[in-house]
């Protein structure tokens, strides 16, 4: 006899929202087929939960209790230095910036100069153009395949940026995707980006989630971008979610990389109630690099959860993640991280490492780094450590008169910056230290 789940409120609420602003979302009716299918793949799945491994320990069926209205037609007035202050240590970057204010983008606002070797449109005049584009928004494949989070994601996408970098192109600086949330009236918004940077090209590119001084406390927010690194091209990817109040932010990165292809990802995330960051990476030729590296900054009753997959599918290709957590208070940090290696992969080069540092006793740390090796040549491993600060490093600095407080500070700081430093645009990770900095002095 087989059982039916009762709907919690939150899962009978999205499905009803759906229902209602379909017809308001951009394309047509390819675009909405997707879109249906997308939301049935929700009815089904439901929101995940403990008893699925890889969500057990951020049971959104229990999390979730209500659900925010999406923003349609969204007519927030901004002006540009609002974008600036919103971005903080990143509004000072000499950068193309393409801005986006409660989902929508937002022309006006944005500054992506000569664009030489990028080709640049929103992904909601995409949408509406029909077919040909229907492709980019169902090309995800293996775990991410059946993740309720990125069917969600697919069924209510109203804008993003895609972005096509053309092969050989070294853009000549950043490309900040702005994500600015605003207003006093409580939302959702759901973006999508596509990716696409041509065999042997340069680039860096940014992703901003941030929030204006005195914009209402609640938020939900679900974002996904699909990168695709084609063969010989370097690439540093970087987001930085930084929000305070009782935000929730479901993010989905969906990568290929392309043979001798160097693609480094970094996410930063720090003031947010809850974060369910999820990472699938696959390699689709040989002699491939992966730098995967991470900053988390908890403190209150934060819950911040990275997952990652990584796919190692063809021979001599490097991975490397390192993810460092901070928490104070009642925070709570997980981390999980998968590393693949299938037969024909051999000569695999991957590690991984999860660290914590503990600032108070009432902080949790879940970690589960896993290794699943089907090839005979390979040199792989993994770890975790949990930590407070060194007693003994405090007394070196109290014995050359640095205070306490100071010497905790800087402790702490030069525990995060190992991640941080794995940035390759110097600019950018100082901003991201800054950023960083700011939020341990506010402590």
């Amino acid at each position: 006899m087989n059982l039916a789940i009762m709907k919690t409120k939150a899962e009978q609420a999205l499905v009803e929202s759906f229902q209602t602003v379909a017809g308001s979302l951009p394309g047509g009716s390819d675009v909405q087929r997707v879109r249906r299918e997308a939301a049935e793949r929700f009815e089904v799945l439901g929101l995940p939960h403990r008893r699925i491994e890889e969500w057990k320990y951020t049971d959104l069926r229990q999390i979730l209790k209500d659900v925010l209205p999406p923003r349609v037609n969204d007519a927030t007035e901004l002006t540009i230095p609002d974008v600036i202050v919103a971005l903080g240590p990143l509004g000072s970057l000499d950068a193309h910036r393409i801005v986006f204010v409660n989902g929508a983008y937002r022309a006006k606002l944005s500054t992506p100069g000569s664009l030489d070797g990028l080709e640049f449109s929103p992904l909601a005049t995409q949408l509406a153009d029909g077919e040909s584009h229907t492709v980019k928004l169902t090309r995800t494949t293996g775990p991410a395949d059946e993740d309720a989070t990125l069917a969600l994601n697919t069924a209510f996408m109203s804008d993003g940026a895609v972005l096509s970098i053309r092969p050989g192109a070294e853009l000549s600086k950043p490309v900040v995707v702005v994500h600015v949330r605003a207003g006093r009236e409580p939302h959702a918004a759901t973006m999508r980006h596509v990716i696409e940077v041509g065999a042997g090209a340069r680039a860096t590119i940014v992703e901003a989630f941030v929030s204006l001084p005195g914009v209402v406390d609640e938020g939900q927010i679900n974002t996904a971008s699909e990168v695709v690194v084609h063969e010989q091209s370097r690439v540093t990817h970087v987001k930085c979610a930084v929000d305070q109040g009782d935000v929730a932010h479901l993010s989905n990165w969906i990568v290929r990389i392309g043979r001798e292809a160097d693609y480094r990802g970094f996410q930063q995330t720090q003031g947010l109630a809850l974060a369910r960051n999820q990472i699938f990476v696959a390699f689709d030729g040989e002699d491939a690099k992966l730098d995967l590296s991470g900053a988390v900054l908890g403190r209150g009753t934060n819950h911040i959860d990275t997952t990652l997959f990584v796919d190692h599918t063809h021979p001599g290709c490097e991975s490397r993640e390192l993810f460092k957590y901070i928490l104070d208070d009642n925070a709570r940090g997980i981390f999980q991280g998968k590393i693949m290696v299938k037969r024909a992969a051999q000569q695999t080069d991957g590690k991984q490492m999860a660290q914590a540092l503990m600032l108070s006793p009432d902080t949790e740390f879940d970690s589960k780094p896993e290794l699943e090796i089907f090839a005979d040549d390979v040199a792989c491993g993994h770890g975790s450590t949990v930590a407070e600060i060194d007693e003994d490093l405090l007394f070196y600095c109290a014995s050359r008169g640095i205070p306490e407080a100071q010497a905790r500070a800087l402790l702490t700081e030069a525990f995060i910056a190992e991640a941080i430093e794995m940035v390759r645009d110097e600019p950018v990770a100082q901003a991201l230290t800054d950023w960083a900095r700011s939020w341990l002095n506010a402590a």
